[in-house]
């Protein structure tokens, strides 16, 4: 069984959520309240699992109540705005889901939380193989430069080169840019136009059909938004 708190101000809000988990036996709702400060009670009293979490309410709004939380369960956040996405996901959140939502959004959501909560309980077993590396290496102007992919911001394709830009540089690579995505890590990097990859981890804010990468804007091409704004979680 996963243990759930519903945290909402709205009352009808709580009912969808009830009725939705009433047809996923395995989860168990321990309490309801209506803001943060009744729920950190709570949280306090009862071992919960997973908290369905909104994030505008009175008193103090469900971020700020997360950033409270020194050892915070898995966290599904239930909101109308849109807005709080990538705040959301800084704070490791399982799922972000924009009021309507449908029952199979909700299943979809419950199931990353569900995978989360087996990696915890079940470790996944040691093994021989090598950790994955956390950079790449790529070759310009007679130099092989390596790059963590914590440093990386975008990269741009400009005709048979790639532009790897940095916080503070930017690489030139003689390399094709279908060629250089496939050094990167999809978990990581996200394809948003034929001609940008980024960053996820390094987005500011999206707005329309823009993503904002630190200060640079970069456009989502339509036939990448939907694919796009799902791996974010929107």
């Amino acid at each position: 069984m996963i243990n759930c708190l519903v945290v909402d101000d709205e009352p009808v809000a709580r009912s969808i959520i009830r009725n939705y988990c009433s047809h996923l036996p395995y989860l168990n709702i321990v309490a309801e309240c209506g803001n943060a400060l009744e729920a950190k009670d709570l949280l306090l009293a009862n071992e919960i699992d997973l908290l369905f979490l909104d994030i505008h309410m009175p008193v103090l709004n469900g971020i700020g109540f997360l950033n409270t939380l020194k050892n915070a369960p898995q966290v599904i956040f239930t909101t109308a705005f849109q807005e709080y996405a990538v705040n959301a996901f800084d704070l490791a959140a399982c799922d972000y889901l924009l009021k309507p939502f449908s029952l199979e959004r909700f299943i979809v959501a419950v199931d990353k939380a569900r995978e989360k909560l087996q990696q915890i309980i079940k470790p996944a077993p040691e093994n021989n193989q090598p950790a994955q590396p956390s950079y790449f290496f790529i070759r310009a102007e007679g130099k092989i430069y390596k790059v963590p992919y914590n440093e990386c911001l975008y990269a741009e394709a400009q005709g048979n080169y790639t532009k790897v830009v940095k916080a503070e540089s930017a690489i030139l690579t003689k390399m094709p840019f279908s060629s250089f995505v496939d050094l990167l890590p999809g978990e990581l990097f996200i394809r948003v136009h034929r001609s940008f990859i980024i960053n996820k981890t390094m987005i500011s804010h999206i707005e329309g059909n823009r993503v904002f990468v630190k200060q640079k804007e970069i456009p989502i091409a339509q036939n990448y938004r939907d694919a796009f704004l799902n791996n974010i979680g929107v």
